[in-house]
């Protein structure tokens, strides 16, 4: 396995990182979907016991149940001594200042820990961002750090970049974790969001590297790309790749749900050339060849342009389009589903469309919009957790 410095944190950790919000879970004939503990806990330890020294976890994940698994599998062996924990709070909880204690203190309980390696103010968004800095949510965390139960402070990030580069300038972050991918180079933070986190000495991890392991299904056209090249690879070894070549990342934060799935990963990421700088100039041109194929497998012609934007009813069109183009393009939409369950109860699915349609004439692609969200729509609801 290989490590890197984790910026000013002074840890060196794991260039690969076990994420803990896809554990395994139970087939119960009742139709119960929880953790399934024995195959999580034989999945953490494996990975503890052969190299993986980061693992993230989060206040909501599986139900608000994931930081409790994984601190009882840890605490077998005192593994939990020689691993870096990362886990976050979502300002969504912070109800009150007592709050963001309270839930500080149920989850070093349920780690089992006295303190956090690594402690997040979970998926900073546009949206919420001015009233994190009203409620200088900032300094709760640092009385955390100063009594010791925290070590460490950091953010997870989704949406643009502008904002992104705000939150990197406004404090002292020691850690950050985004989006990318090859598909998102473009996207989301963009690339240009690793370079500014390094600028600003901010250590960073990142998250979703297969798209929710879509990326692991090359469709044809994508697998024909990869198999032109002299040394055979799988389609997820390219797209770690991508992101193992970039010297400023600190580790790569994968949800392995079997053990075929991260005994393979441990052996790719101990490759003697899984290093910064791997990607030779034609490897480098693969994968923008394959990064143009997936782009080219759409059903909706949407850009995501933002001319249909904003919506009266507050409906996510581009998000919306984007999430089933992924499910067509990876022929898998379970992660495309369980990303629109947010958009849902966040108010912004299409469910809150009129059919106004103010937006249709404003699209340069000439898309039936109305009729296409109901196509999304039908294709994309349904999950559940």
């Amino acid at each position: 396995m290989h490590y890197r410095d984790f910026g000013k944190t002074g840890l060196k950790v794991s260039l690969l990182g076990m994420g803990c919000m896809r554990l395994p879970f139970k087939d119960e004939n009742d139709g119960s979907k929880g953790v399934n503990r024995e195959k999580a806990y034989e999945l953490i330890r494996y990975a503890a016991d052969n190299g993986v020294s980061y693992f993230d976890t989060a206040y909501g994940y599986h139900a608000t149940d994931s930081e409790a698994v994984l601190g009882e599998a840890l605490e077998e062996g005192g593994r939990r001594q020689n691993v870096t924990i990362v886990t976050k709070q979502p300002f969504g909880v912070m109800s009150s200042q007592g709050d963001i204690r309270r839930n500080l203190e149920n989850t070093l309980k349920k780690l089992r820990t006295d303190y956090i390696d690594v402690y997040l103010l979970h998926c900073i968004m546009q949206p919420t961002w001015q009233a994190i800095q009203e409620r200088e949510i900032f300094k709760e965390f640092e009385k955390f750090k100063a009594e010791g139960l925290i070590r460490h402070i950091g953010f997870s990030y989704h949406g643009q970049f502008p904002t992104f580069k705000e939150v990197c300038e406004k404090y002292p972050w020691e850690m950050c974790l985004i989006q990318q991918n090859l598909l998102d180079v473009n996207r989301e933070v963009t690339e240009q969001a690793i370079f500014t986190a390094h600028k600003n000495n901010i250590a960073i991890a990142i998250m979703e590297p297969l798209r929710g392991g879509g990326l692991v299904r090359a469709p044809k056209a994508v697998a024909d790309i990869y198999d032109s090249y002299a040394v055979k690879r799988g389609a997820a070894e390219w797209a770690f790749r991508h992101l193992v070549n970039y010297p400023e990342i600190g580790t790569i934060v994968s949800g392995m749900s079997t053990m075929e799935q991260l005994k393979e990963n441990i052996e790719m990421f101990s490759k003697p050339d899984m290093l910064a700088g791997c990607l030779s100039d034609e490897e480098k041109n693969i994968i923008i060849s394959a990064r143009e194929a997936y782009n080219s497998i759409v059903t909706i012609p949407c850009t995501e342009c933002g001319y249909c934007t904003p919506c009266p009813y507050n409906v996510d069109i581009p998000g919306a389009f984007r999430l089933y183009n992924d499910g067509q393009r990876f022929n898998n939409f379970d992660q495309p589903k369980r990303s629109y369950m947010f958009t849902r109860r966040g108010g912004r699915g299409v469910g809150e469309c009129t059919a106004c349609g103010e937006c249709t004439p404003k699209c340069p692609q000439e898309i039936n919009i109305p009729k296409e969200l109901q196509t999304a729509h039908k294709a994309l609801d349904g999950w559940e957790e």
